[in-house]
């Protein structure tokens, strides 16, 4: 189920990179790359004993 669940939200992911193309919102692109970036960051520092130091910065 997990495997799934991934390949739904990079199928999310891809079509909103599609439509941003389409509409000619290139500008937006590297922001959203960077508040996934972001959020994959939180995700995996919560698992992790750096997490103190990750929430430092925010």
């Amino acid at each position: 189920m997990k495997m799934k669940s991934a390949g739904a939200r990079a199928s999310v992911l891809k079509e909103l990179v599609g439509f941003l193309w389409e509409r000619k919102l290139w500008w937006l692109i590297p922001l959203v790359v960077l508040l996934v970036t972001f959020g994959l960051l939180l995700v995996f520092a919560q698992a992790s004993g750096i997490a103190p130091f990750i929430y430092t910065l925010f």
